[in-house]
């Protein structure tokens, strides 16, 4: 089974991809699953597994999140709360495990990437499609060097991302299953690098929903 395990919503403040549409995208792009791991709330996802349910699409939606750690980003899978953000990896891969989800090192290498400490999650994401300076490779290397499952993800806020990377996964079409065989390794990652066009308009519009989120902010900190 294919899976695009990384993909961002309007969820997310830095996307404005509706859970409908990336949904349709998904199966236009032959996917079988998809995670929708929005930052630090499960919502997204909680919402896609509803509307690919009310929408009879042939695609699995695992409940996903990306969660910021002290030391960086981690996916997780299989979690249907919030976990909470903005603490050592540790203590939240731990609380993930206890839960019964699937803690994955997002983008080692990359931007707010939790690097060599990858070796202590339960899975490398070792193919990101907006990892164009040679990231992957160094993942990938350390997922080989510590015996760690590989994943792949698109990390998309853009239609036209959706399903460039990708995991191929050895499951059933169920979610136990399909974390079962990540846990186990039963998995290889995949995919294209997104066209240049693509990670510069990503990029342009994530700083540029940031600055407007900031400047929200301190507009209430100064009138409130």
């Amino acid at each position: 089974m294919r899976f695009d395990l990384h993909i961002h919503s309007n969820h997310s403040s830095d996307s404005s991809l509706t859970v409908d549409d990336i949904l349709r995208q998904a199966v236009k792009k032959g996917l079988d699953g998809i995670a929708i791991c929005d930052h630090n709330t499960v919502e997204g996802s909680l919402l896609g597994i509803r509307r690919a349910r009310e929408l009879n699409l042939p695609l699995l939606v695992l409940p996903g999140m990306e969660v910021s750690a002290d030391e960086g980003h981690l996916l997780v899978l299989g979690v249907r709360e919030n976990i909470p953000p903005h603490r050592p990896y540790t203590e939240i891969i731990r609380t993930v495990r206890q839960k019964g989800g699937v803690a994955i090192a997002a983008h080692p290498f990359k931007g707010e990437g939790i690097g060599y400490r990858a070796k202590d999650a339960d899975a490398v994401e070792t193919f990101n499609s907006r990892c164009i300076f040679g990231e992957n490779e160094k993942a990938k290397e350390l997922a080989q060097e510590f015996g760690k499952p590989e994943v792949g993800g698109s990390d998309s806020h853009m239609l036209a991302a959706i399903g460039l990377a990708y995991a191929e996964i050895d499951a059933e079409a169920n979610e136990g299953s399909v974390l079962s065989a990540i846990r186990e390794g039963r998995t290889s990652s995949s995919g294209q690098i997104a066209p240049i066009y693509i990670v510069f308009i990503q990029a342009v519009r994530g700083l540029f929903r940031r600055a407007r989120r900031l400047g929200k902010e301190l507009y209430s900190r100064i009138f409130h």
